[in-house]
Parts: C-alpha cells; structure tokens; sequence
C-alpha cells in the first residue's frame, strides 16, 4: 500500500497552523487513562503489598505468583543474567556504560562558598538523593539502554540506593536488563510495572522501598501516575510520544534520511516523525524511497500507521525558516542534517538533543554517544533539560552572619518585614542587629 504522510510548504495559507498542529498530545491526559492511573494509586498506597499484587497478576497475566516476595529480582540472577551474555554482548553494554559515565562526570555540581563585601558566607551544599527509583519499560517493547540512561547519572551523582522496577508480562523479561541493572549494581529490582510500580516506590510499601524521585519512561498510565504521585516524590519528566525532526539540506543520502525518521515512527504508532527542507524534489524522493523502505522494515506496520498518524514532510522557504519550525515544536530529537550545522545551531533555541551532520544519526544519541536519552518530549525542550546528574542532586542554601554582617542585614529585613505585616520577622532581625 501507498506510504501515507501528510506534505504541506510555507507558500500555504494555513502553514504556521499545520505546524502548531504537530505538536505532541499527551495521552495521559486522556480522562479514563488519568482515572484509572489515579485509582490504582490511591488503592497501593491503601493497601500496600496487597494492592501490587492484585494488579500484577491481573495486568501481567501473571496469576501464578504466589506473593509479592516471588516478584523480586535477587542480585544472583542480575548477575548470571550478565554473565550468560556473550562477549561482544558484554563489551557493548561496558563501552556504552563508560561512555555515559564519562559524560555524567562532566556536570556533576559542587558545594561552594563565598564571602561578601558584609563578611557574610553565603553559598550552597550540593548532596545526593538518598533513593532514586528506575522504572524500566517491559510491554511492548523493552530497553536497556533506559535503565543505564537513568541509572548512571543517578549512580555518578552519588544516590546511596537504587530500585528497579520492570514489568514482566507472562513472566519475561529481557536478560540486556538484568545484565545492565548487575553492570550499573541496582540494589533492588522487582518484576512489576505500569500505574501500580510508580505507587509502590512512591508510597512504599511492605516490601518495595519509597524512593525520593522516580525516573524514566513508561505508557500513558504510567505518565498519568507519575503526574499523580509527584510532590510526593520528585518526577524526571512527563514524557510523551517519541519525536524527531530532521532539517536538511537536500544533499544527504536519501535512504539516510529515510531511516532516521523511521527510527523514531518504529518505536509506535504515536510516535512523530517529521523533515523540514527547502527541496521540494528531495522531499519527493523521500516520500518515494519510504514508501519502498518501509516494506522491508519488521515493524512495518508501526511505521506505517506512525507517519499517517503524526508525521510530515515540510517544504520551506530557507534552512532559517526551518529553524523556526523547530523551535515551534521543540522537538525531543533535532538533526540538522546540512552542510553546516555549526552556523544552524546558531538559530536553535529549543530541542531535547540535536544532531549535528550528516554523519550523526539520533541512534548514536539512543545508545552510546554518551549524552542522555530521556529527553524533553511534547515541546517540553522549551523549559526543561535532558536528565542528568543534576536530577539527582540538591542544593541547600547556606547563610553565615557573623555580628557586623547581622547589623548591616537587620535594617533591610527589618524594612521588609514591616512592609509585610510580619512583626515578629522584624523583631527577630533586628534583635540580631542590636537593635
């Protein structure tokens, strides 16, 4: 059948609209998606164990777990899973490890201190979260690579313990993960998922521990629970559909092309794959070659279904127009697959992560550059950051006044505070004063 994408230029009436209208919608806004992610935690904080149990066996199919210790993962079978891979499987996941990690190091934070013209110290102590917890996808697909993009930097910035959660439907799950979780030294690790797994590491339970922030991706029902527990707990991001927008030039290799926006349109039928380019032959002969690529793809089907659902082929006027484009839709992935990235990346405002060459595919970013791949999705780039070191660490504020530092503060606390009807704010700033 005939690839199906939609194709608009900047010569349209309507184009700013068309563009407006790819941004990401969020499914777990969806009412019955958010109720139901809602009901789920509100009953595993009721009943703890319980609770986890009954929706594991029921969303798992796994009926034949008898209780809540049959779904811990021991740091025996971490190990045998890392061990039974082979040697070109382990060397993967080490280089990919130490390449994160060596990114990681780069932005952890330090306490610091100053001295001001009052001889008043003021800075910040940087420490680590005391628990992070990892939840690790396991439906319809299952991936390793996210559990060493949300546990290295977490490891790096110091987190004293970390708790996994997969979920394991009719009791699988991908040894890749297992093998990772022993590489990164998970603490605990339990085979449950979806709304029930974010509650449980929340809340805590009888067995599952309460982490103080959760972290990475899941379905719309764990998007919805995250959103639900957080304040509780601390979030990463509420991310949504996978995005990429490719700007080009019209001179990359078209299969090139192709496959990069087909490595996002395979991940599932939401996710959104959209090229922007001045060249209306090059944007027909992608259109051509997809369609014949798309055949040969194992995820056919998805792709196929992503494209007509969210993708796009937009013709523009120049490559600084297309930079506009982008930063209408902030997208999670940017590649700016031209002949000079560097003088482009100049107009960029707004992307998760971006790509820069011809020779840079978003794979090399997935796996094994070294930067993060939970990025901001849903527009999201225009507010907020890849993960990184620093969701895992806190800064505390740090005041010292000494007496001729407490003397020249106290009048202007002192002002505010009667300005603001706080007598007691007042009295308490001046009395430091000697006032």
């Amino acid at each position: 059948m005939a690839l199906e994408i939609q194709q608009f230029t900047s010569s349209d009436p309507d184009f700013w609209s068309r563009v407006d209208a790819l941004a990401t919608s969020d499914a777990a806004e969806r009412p019955e998606v958010r109720e139901a992610a809602e009901s789920i935690c509100r009953d595993v904080r009721t009943r703890g164990d319980a609770a986890v149990l009954e929706y594991t066996r029921r969303f798992d199919r796994r009926e034949d777990v008898a209780d809540i210790d049959a779904l811990r993962l021991s740091p025996d079978a971490m190990r045998a899973a890392y061990e039974s891979l082979d040697s070109a499987a382990r060397s993967t996941l080490t280089q990919t490890h130490d390449r994160l990690v060596r990114f990681a190091e780069q932005q952890v934070a330090t306490s610091w201190r100053i001295t001001d013209e009052l001889g008043c110290e003021l800075g910040e102590q940087v420490t680590p979260l005391d628990r992070a917890g990892l939840y690790v996808p396991g439906g319809k697909a299952s991936y390793p690579s996210s559990l060493l993009m949300n546990a290295v930097p977490a490891r790096v910035a110091g987190v004293g313990e970390l708790i996994m959660v997969a979920p394991t439907p009719d009791g699988a799950i991908n040894p890749w993960v297992l093998a990772a979780a022993h590489l990164i030294g998970v603490d605990h690790a339990f085979c449950i998922g979806g709304a029930q797994a974010v509650a449980a590491m929340a809340y805590g339970t009888e067995t599952i521990p309460a982490v103080d922030k959760i972290v990475g991706p899941g379905n719309a029902y764990v998007t919805a629970a995250k959103r639900y527990v957080f304040g509780t707990v601390g979030i990463d991001k509420l991310a949504g559909p996978s995005e990429i927008l490719v700007i080009c030039d019209g001179q990359t290799e078209v299969d090139w092309t192709v496959l990069d926006l087909f490595s996002q349109a395979e991940h599932d039928e939401d996710a959104q794959a959209v090229l922007v380019c001045p060249d209306a032959d090059y944007l027909a002969a992608v259109r051509d070659r997809a369609d014949q690529l798309a055949s040969a793809q194992p995820r056919e089907a998805i792709i196929r279904q992503s494209l007509a659902a969210r993708g796009a082929l937009v013709q523009v006027d120049d490559l600084s127009q297309a930079a506009a484009v982008a930063n209408r839709l902030a997208p999670e992935h940017l590649e700016l697959s031209v002949a000079d990235p560097d003088a482009l990346l100049s107009q960029i405002r707004h992307a998760g992560a971006v790509f820069m060459g011809r020779h840079t595919p978003e794979a090399f970013g997935d796996y094994c550059a070294g930067p993060n791949h939970v990025l901001p999705t849903g527009r999201g780039a225009r507010f907020s950051s890849p993960l990184g070191v620093h969701d895992f660490q806190k800064r505390t504020s740090l005041i010292k006044a000494g007496p001729e530092a407490a003397a020249a503060l106290a009048p202007l606390a002192g002002h505010f505070a009667d300005v603001e009807g706080l007598t007691a704010h007042a009295q308490s700033a001046r009395l430091r004063g000697g006032a």
